[in-house]
């Protein structure tokens, strides 16, 4: 797509309805349309915008008249007068058509036209609550702190503040950081701990990890906040105590998992009231959330660290067979880090170093800038060429881990670098796929899971991609009943020493439990710049599919110019090199699957309703002019003003 390029229509408003077929008029225009697919189609116009032939009335009128000589002057006026107010009436409602044409052109769901500053999360609500906050004053990063307590709020089988993740931010004065707020590993943990028992690592008070977010929060908004820090609970604590709406998404969970509900007295409670699940529509008061909210509010971050939420969580997950201590909650920190960076069509795209993927986003990047897909578009080849640089990424990202224990610096160094990626793409066929060893991975990692993402543009131009997670949906399956907070089950992400898999390979030992150590995430937050301005921020949600997603995302916008609404509805592939098969959404075009398998891929196509990833990113434009878009697949949508 044209990034210098916009167009705005100054009567709309800034949340619009998804169509399943959208228009060429919506927002940025591409050089093509796109339909469902993401694939380029023409653009040729549609039989109803031909003009109105005014004569053609006439004519028809001038042959009635000739083949009624015998009727009498009286009835020929009348039927002259009934014909001349017939076409008045027409040509009135002509006019009406073309001015409504004209003033409400028919736009997308989910597609932003803002001026201002955007936010893309995947609850409505909560975007809303981030513009408010923009509207107030607020910073970038006050506007996603505050959405980001509301989806953890709504949809906490995916988010909250008993979990964590990362956030890369890129201020005012042009500078550009990661916060890593990941959860970390009790002090008394050993990386043997799960072997006998590796369930103990997804669900229970073992499986528990200290929560990050509150601090990462807290860290961000002293460095780059403007609101005060209360400000950004208040809307939050408010929708808790009153109660919230039950939307789509959360109905559609409780639905899924509602066995894994009833093992817990507290999950239970809030989805099952009186045995009885929870649908939409329904009201949902969390009042235990919303006094912790305020207390948090009021007296800062210490409280949930070093005071009574800490004591009350502590508790909790000893009872539940943890081995966290208060020592545990104490001693967390949230990291600020470099970022890592490539570059791709001369743009360049920062994003979360290890324990985040984004190492490996860049080397799979890298491989793809080799191929020029923008030239022929996405052809047979040019998808397998995608999954195939997907296997070499992954097959490196398997050598990830946290840097503060991982001594992998120059390995990582040469997995960010061109000239590696070139020597991958030389052993790419273009005939065929390959068994997964073929790819050098060294190790087998967990697969993670879950997660929420938000992304934020402001007036002042800062920026931040922030990702956010309790690892399994809802997490450990362990709330606390006293402060209303759902725990993450984040060790899971953890290695587990043991036997190889299926294919031969062992757990990564870059990936082991250790005390305090941080788990590897699939989390890529990225921003890309162009000549040095912010041109896009976006990230996902949806565990290894995370990587996939936002690769698919930015390779639609950049190569195969679609707007940021067609780049994250079209439908996606997915291959994480293990286990050894292409997953692939609804809608994908047949041709493309077909040339997948004759290359021998293993194929498995999955609705795309059922959310595999779901991606949220907004764009700025030359002109200032931003566009912001959520993903349909877990009923996202933006707001801007």
């Amino acid at each position: 797509m044209d990034p210098d390029s916009s167009s705005e229509d100054d009567s709309l408003p800034m949340t619009m309805v998804r169509l399943s077929t959208p228009t060429l008029e919506e927002g940025r225009p591409a050089d093509d349309a796109t339909d469902r697919t993401g694939l380029l189609v023409s653009s040729a116009p549609s039989s109803d915008s031909r003009p109105v032939n005014r004569h053609r009335s006439s004519r028809r009128r001038d042959t009635w008249r000739k083949g009624q000589k015998k009727v009498n002057t009286g009835a020929r006026l009348y039927a002259v007068w009934f014909l001349i107010i017939f076409l008045v009436i027409l040509f009135a409602l002509v006019g009406l058509r073309d001015v409504k044409q004209k003033t409400q052109p028919i736009k997308p769901v989910g597609l932003i036209i803002a001026k201002n500053g955007a936010v893309a999360s995947e609850e409505i609500h909560c975007s809303n609550i981030g513009v408010d906050i923009l509207k107030a004053g607020g910073s970038a990063v006050d506007a996603a702190i505050a959405s980001q307590l509301c989806i953890g709020s709504i949809n906490s089988f995916s988010a909250g503040i008993g979990g964590g993740g990362f956030m890369i931010i890129r201020g005012t004065d042009g500078k550009t950081e990661v916060i890593d707020f990941r959860e970390t590993a009790a002090g008394a943990a050993n990386k043997t701990m799960y072997s006998k028992q590796p369930e103990l690592a997804k669900y229970g008070g073992l499986s528990v990890g200290v929560p990050g977010e509150i601090r990462g929060f807290e860290l961000a908004h002293k460095k780059f906040g403007k609101l005060p820090w209360k400000s950004l609970f208040e809307p939050s604590i408010k929708m808790n105590r009153d109660g919230f709406t039950v939307p789509p998404e959360l109905a559609r969970r409780i639905q899924i998992f509602k066995e894994l509900l009833k093992k817990d007295e507290g999950l239970a409670e809030l989805y099952m009231p009186n045995g009885t699940l929870l649908v939409e529509g329904d009201l949902l008061k969390r009042e235990n959330l919303a006094d912790t909210l305020e207390l948090i509010a009021t007296e800062g971050a210490d409280v949930f660290y070093n005071g009574s939420i800490a004591n009350a969580l502590v508790d909790k997950i000893q009872q539940e067979g943890g081995i966290l201590t208060l020592e545990d909650f104490a001693s967390y920190n949230p990291i600020v880090r470099e970022p890592v960076v490539g570059y791709y069509h001369g743009r360049k795209i920062s994003t979360a170093p290890a324990p985040a993927s984004g190492p490996a986003l860049i080397n799979i990047l890298n491989i793809l800038e080799g191929y020029e897909l923008k030239v022929d578009g996405p052809t047979q080849v040019n998808v397998h060429r995608i999954v195939e640089a997907l296997k070499y990424g992954f097959a490196r990202r398997t050598e990830l881990g946290d840097p503060d224990f991982v001594n992998n610096t120059a390995n990582m160094a040469e997995m960010l670098t061109k000239d590696f990626a070139s020597l991958q793409r030389g052993n790419i066929s273009d005939d065929t796929t390959f068994d997964p060893e073929y790819y050098n991975p060294r190790f087998d990692v967990q697969e993670t899971h879950g997660t929420t993402h938000v992304s934020v543009m402001d007036k002042d131009g800062q920026a931040i991609a922030l990702t956010s997670t309790v690892n399994l949906v809802f997490g450990s399956l362990v709330l606390d009943q006293k402060t209303g907070i759902l725990l993450n089950d984040e060790m899971d992400d953890f290695s587990i020493p043991g036997t190889p898999n299926f294919f031969g390979l062992y757990p990564s030992p870059f990936n082991y439990v250790a005390p305090a150590k941080r788990p590897l995430s699939s989390s890529v937050p990225a921003i890309i710049e162009n000549n040095g301005e912010v041109e896009m921020v976006l990230g996902a949600s949806g565990g290894a599919k995370i990587i996939t997603a936002t690769l698919q995302a930015i390779i639609n916008v950049y190569d195969f110019n679609m707007n940021i609404l067609k780049a994250i509805d079209a439908p996606r592939v997915h291959h994480q090199l293990l286990p050894n098969q292409v997953i692939i959404e609804s809608g994908y075009p047949q041709e493309l699957i077909e040339g997948l398998v004759l290359r021998g891929h293993n194929v498995t196509v999955v609705d795309i309703s059922q959310g595999m990833s779901e991606v949220q990113a907004v764009m700025r434009f030359k002109d200032g002019l931003l566009n912001a878009a959520s993903d349909f697949r877990k009923n996202g949508m933006a707001a801007g003003y």
